[in-house]
């Protein structure tokens, strides 16, 4: 708040044509007024910057020359001219609202004017050192940016409001953490259970092909036995005899007895051991085409297995990043928040930003 005279003199003063006077006094004090006292010396507010009607000539209304401030330009007569005598001393016009009075009170009337900003006095910041300087423990360097707009300062800070700021921070802190660790543990969940039916799916693909293979091996073993016994019958029932066209083992080809020779105990065991020799060689071969036709459905299987695993580490990975950045941020604006301070100097975005997030726990000018 300024006003028209910013020194009050104290001693004497006229007021409303009274004249009063002191001549014996020895001490002058000059001083500022505050603005209590300043609204109690003014008769009115100035509002508008204008002095006098150029086509009129005379003080506009709410200006720097107003006649309902600063009293009547002709004695004894308002504004409007609804009164013109001195018979009317005293009275405020209804409708200019000037008061019929002398027009010498014009020289002792004071008006206000409310400013949009408060303002420093010269008296406290230009001289060196500075009495607000030095009072509030800042440069005068700093005092005149703030002054002058050039950047703000933090006057107060609200500890409840700030405690209040804090366990709130914390728990959006605790609850995005939960979030982001929900939606890790879902993403892993669907994970594994797309693996568990991929895997379900190769494996009764897999048994499929093992049981058709054991069959496979179950007939081809039958047949051989069937014309082994069939061959063992007839080597038994001519034991002692002498044949005459050679007996040939037919799976494998095998000559168990050359024509003329006499049938005997080691043309049996002969035949046992190709019997033997072949049903090792049939589950080998039938062993390795079983493998063979397992190897893909077994690789299907292991990329299956090493995906989901890469998968699910890849996850892991981008949640210890996320709940790091979170940890991050809350300690940087658990740090901001606790660092608000009286008399904190800050330019204008920085301002603007914290007033977005901490707006009720601090105040700034």
């Amino acid at each position: 708040m300024s006003i028209a005279r910013s020194q009050a003199v104290e001693g004497w003063m006229y007021k409303d044509g009274a004249d009063s006077e002191t001549k014996d006094f020895v001490a002058l004090r000059i001083g500022l007024a505050s603005p209590e006292e300043i609204r109690s010396w003014s008769y009115g507010e100035v509002t508008k910057p204008e002095t006098i009607n150029y086509r009129r000539l005379r003080p506009e209304k709410d200006g720097l020359f107003c006649e309902a401030i600063f009293g009547p330009t002709r004695d004894w007569q308002c504004y409007c001219g609804k009164y013109k005598n001195i018979r009317y001393r005293g009275i405020i016009c209804d409708k200019c609202g000037v008061e019929v009075t002398r027009s010498s009170v014009r020289r002792e009337r004071m008006g206000h004017i409310e400013l949009a900003a408060p303002v420093a006095h010269i008296w406290y910041t230009r001289r060196v050192p500075s009495f607000l300087g030095i009072l509030l423990d800042i440069s005068k360097r700093n005092l005149d940016r703030v002054l002058y707009f050039a950047q703000y300062v933090i006057i107060s800070v609200d500890e409840d409001a700030r405690q209040k700021a804090l366990k709130r921070l914390e728990e959006e802190h605790e609850q995005r953490k939960a979030e982001v660790e929900g939606l890790a543990q879902e993403a892993i969940a669907a994970l594994k259970e797309r693996l568990e039916e991929e895997e379900n799916r190769i494996r009764e693909e897999i048994e499929a092909t093992r049981a058709r293979f054991e069959e496979r091996l179950a007939n081809e073993t039958e047949r051989l036995m069937k014309e082994a016994q069939s061959l063992r019958k007839r080597l038994e029932d001519r034991k002692g005899s002498t044949i005459r066209a050679p007996i040939v083992f037919k799976p494998t080809g095998t000559v168990i007895a050359e024509k003329g020779e006499t049938l005997g105990r080691e043309h049996l065991t002969m035949l046992n051991q190709i019997v033997q020799e072949e049903l090792e060689a049939l589950e080998t071969r039938i062993q390795a085409e079983q493998e063979e036709k397992l190897k893909p459905l077994m690789a299907d299987l292991q990329h299956w297995q090493e995906a989901t695993e890469e998968e699910i580490a890849r996850i892991q990975e981008q949640l210890g990043k996320d709940l790091e950045a979170l940890r991050s941020n809350y300690e940087a604006d658990r740090e901001e928040l606790l660092g608000l301070a009286p008399l904190q100097f800050l330019n204008e975005a920085r301002l603007r930003e914290l007033k977005s997030k901490w707006g009720q726990v601090f105040k700034a000018g």
